[in-house]
């Protein structure tokens, strides 16, 4: 009769159970995942404070938490998004999708919360020349 294609895979790093007997470690997708979302962040938030340094130890902390905090929360949804849009979601695994996504939103976190700032500060800057124009004072 016909002949059947047989499809083939790559391997992902997809890996249900990682079983490291040696050291007494059984990890299953949840912790893979959540894994992977601590290390994303970690490394997104590591990548922004060296790209753009900070003033002092003080922002460096500021920075690194938020950028910690805004990769756990949103990396999943970044990572479905992101590969959505390449096309690649059906190639990934979800422990490299939540690695990506994670990564992405803890290094963009703090670049969105810079823009905001001076976005304010540039309104504020407006709104303060034009109430000067009109004759009053900041007093």
């Amino acid at each position: 009769m016909g002949r059947q294609l047989q499809t083939f895979r790559l391997p992902t790093a997809d890996c249900r159970r990682l079983n490291l007997s040696i050291v007494g470690i059984n990890m299953n997708d949840a912790a893979w995942l959540w894994a992977a979302k601590v290390l994303g962040a970690i490394a997104g938030s590591a990548i922004s404070l060296a790209y753009i340094l900070p003033a002092g130890r003080r922002e460096a902390a500021a920075r690194f938490a938020v950028g910690v905090v805004c990769g756990l929360v949103f990396g999943g949804t970044a990572g479905m998004k992101i590969a959505t849009e390449l096309g690649i979601d059906t190639t990934i695994s979800g422990t490299e999708l939540v690695l990506m996504g994670s990564a992405l939103a803890s290094l963009s976190a703090w670049w969105a919360l810079g823009l905001l700032k001076r976005l304010m500060e540039r309104l504020a800057a407006r709104l303060a020349g034009d109430k000067r124009e009109d004759g009053h004072t900041d007093a």
